[in-house]
């Protein structure tokens, strides 16, 4: 009858740790039995004994409980008000002094590298769901009509969209990275591009619901689409449900986000304890060939499409997006955060309120050149770890769908990192393997997700400027920066 008792402890730890705030408990064993010394009588069946220690009245429990829950509160401020770059780098820099300082971690420790696990875990499960329903209300609730302004603005902000995809793509081809993946060798890589196109068109119209499951991003994206366009006609009602919805899914994104200082540290701890430091030099060339072609589409491609429309100097107006938008931007790593900074750009410049007031936050759904490069790099990055050989006609693919899946990035931090899975499926690349490449995304995310959102931002702000100077051009009015 051993298990007898062992049973009754367990139930008594339990009510204990349920039910009591303090259970100081006198405990006695007398061999088989066990009596805790109370004031219940001596001859009570089984011989437990439950003595109260408790001194305390409820009145004074109930403040105890208050001072606890205060306490775990300002615990729970104090993490967030430190900036979430700041908990991502102490993060890294924790996972791996105890990579070092752990002698053989990644055995003796494996509860450190479940951080990491868990952390890609979540993201694996909301990113279809994110991409489904944000492109579903993004759709259903997009206007009919634009004027001219709102014309031009659309496509400078798709045609820089898609340049810094092709960009991403040579620079790519240029200088081929490749990434340390745990399951790489157990991914086979596609036998020909007629393959390839049929996978494609095979997971493209593959159920809805089986593909929020299996995270077919081709399938989320195609349906979403669809069901978009089919509720551009629903009642205010409807529509109000889905915009709801959509900020639910990203309210439960960043949820995830704010952990990600824990789930870095156990990538970074499991990277660390498996390949030591020099994995960082690794992800030092991949984050080269990101900020690289970053700063060449801020820099190179958007002035010449500024002259191109404006017909004037362009430098003068990029540094001033740069400096009055993209410094913000860098840091707050959000381009709906940034939205309001922008609009007062757009307001020192001169610009029609009813313009930008739209343009704006138009600007941070769909101009998303930063998110090209990042979906495209990272993407060819897993490629060439597998071995695929890429031909020209999936390089065009990739670069339209780069930019199209940047259009639909979340406004969060870190958000085109969950559509790389996306991209990845045009090559047959599992989802496990294209979520690996995801937490490398989020170890380098520091500098990466920075630099991606300045360059969005601030481009959001110069384009929509662009789009109303040119109409100044054409109406003879003078342009001043």
């Amino acid at each position: 009858m051993a298990w007898y008792w062992i049973v009754l402890i367990v139930l008594a730890a339990l009510f204990g740790l349920l039910f009591l705030d303090r259970p100081d408990f006198c405990v006695c064993a007398f061999s088989r039995k066990i009596r805790i010394q109370s004031s219940i009588p001596v001859g009570f069946p089984v011989d437990i004994v439950f003595t109260s220690c408790y001194t305390v009245s409820c009145a004074s429990s109930r403040k105890t409980n208050r001072k606890k829950e205060e306490k775990r509160m300002k615990l729970v401020k104090a993490y967030n008000s430190v900036s979430l770059v700041l908990r991502i780098v102490i993060g890294m820099v924790i996972g791996a002094a105890l990579a070092l300082l752990i002698p053989n971690a990644a055995v003796t420790a494996p509860g450190i590298g479940i951080l990491g696990t868990l952390f890609v875990g979540a993201l694996k499960a909301i990113a279809p769901l994110l991409v489904f329903v944000l492109i579903i209300s993004a759709l259903a609730q997009s206007k009919e009509k634009l004027g001219k302004q709102f014309g031009t603005v659309i496509v400078l902000y798709l045609v820089s969209t898609f340049l810094a995809a092709v960009i991403a793509v040579i620079a790519s081809y240029l200088f081929p990275v490749t990434i340390t993946l745990t399951e790489a060798v157990s991914d086979s890589a596609p036998e020909s591009f007629a393959a390839i196109f049929t996978g494609l068109l095979n997971n493209i119209v593959s159920n809805p619901i089986g593909s929020i499951v299996s995270a077919n991003y081709l399938g989320v994206l195609f349906w979403a689409i669809v069901l978009g366009f089919a509720f551009k006609g629903a009642s205010d009602t409807t529509k109000k449900f889905l915009a709801d919805a959509s900020e639910a899914v990203t309210k439960a994104v960043r949820f995830v986000i704010n952990l990600a200082p824990f789930g870095i540290l156990g990538l970074v701890f499991s990277a660390v304890s498996t390949s030591g430091l020099a994995i960082f030099t690794e992800y030092g060339k991949l984050l080269l060939i990101l900020v690289g072609c970053m700063l060449f589409a801020a820099l190179v491609v958007n002035p010449i499409m500024t002259f191109i429309v404006i017909r004037k100097n362009p430098y003068p107006l990029v540094f001033k997006c740069l400096k009055e938008s993209g410094v913000t931007a860098f840091f707050t790593r959000s381009s709906a955060a940034n939205i309001p900074v922008n609009m007062s750009l757009c307001e020192s410049l001169g610009l029609d309120k009813e313009f930008y007031s739209v343009s704006i936050p138009l600007g941070a759904t769909i101009n998303m050149a930063g998110a090209a490069v990042t979906i495209t790099v990272m993407t060819l990055a897993a490629v060439h770890t597998l071995g695929i050989t890429v031909q020209l006609p999936v390089a065009i693919i990739l670069s339209v769908m780069a930019a199209l899946g940047a259009c639909g990035a979340s406004g969060v931090a870190g958000g085109s990192l969950l559509l790389i899975p996306m991209a990845c499926s045009l090559f047959g690349i599992s989802n496990d393997i294209a979520m690996q490449v995801v937490g490398v995304g989020f170890i380098i995310g520091v500098i990466q997700d920075s630099v991606e959102t300045a360059i969005n931002s601030s481009s959001d702000a110069l384009f929509t400027a662009v789009a109303e100077f040119k109409q100044w051009r054409k109406a003879g009015k003078e342009i001043k920066f």
